[in-house]
């Protein structure tokens, strides 16, 4: 039987478990098995950051670079001052030889967060 999200047997509960799962399987070097898990959180919670971010993430490791762009782009609209965010974006953006667009966000990511990572990437000297 459909609980109140329209989907049998999912609660907010086991969309945390989901999540946590996911968390473990990108670690765990499966990022196809996080974004399948992610992406039933996702449809029932459009609005969690968290959750999209790690669907990013995913997509990245997963070489899907278009969906982990959007996804990243998604969270930067919620959340502008997320520094990771504007650096993972870069990294996209770099993969997809986009260098210009990665350079803004590697600057972006250092001037909130200076993080050797980002201060590094963000080629200030150039």
């Amino acid at each position: 039987m459909p609980d109140t999200n329209g989907s049998t047997g999912r609660t907010p509960e086991t969309h945390v478990i989901d999540f946590r799962a996911a968390e473990h399987l990108l670690a765990a070097r499966d990022p196809r098995g996080a974004v399948k898990l992610l992406d039933g959180v996702i449809a029932a919670h459009p609005e969690n950051t968290a959750a999209r971010l790690l669907r990013a993430r995913a997509f990245f490791a997963a070489a899907q670079l278009r969906p982990a762009e959007l996804e990243f782009t998604v969270v930067l609209e919620r959340e502008p001052d997320n520094a990771f965010a504007h650096f993972a974006l870069g990294r996209t953006y770099e993969r997809q030889g986009r260098g210009d667009q990665a350079k803004r966000h590697f600057r972006l990511a250092a001037a909130l967060d200076p993080n050797p990572q980002y201060l590094e990437a963000a080629h200030f000297e150039d």
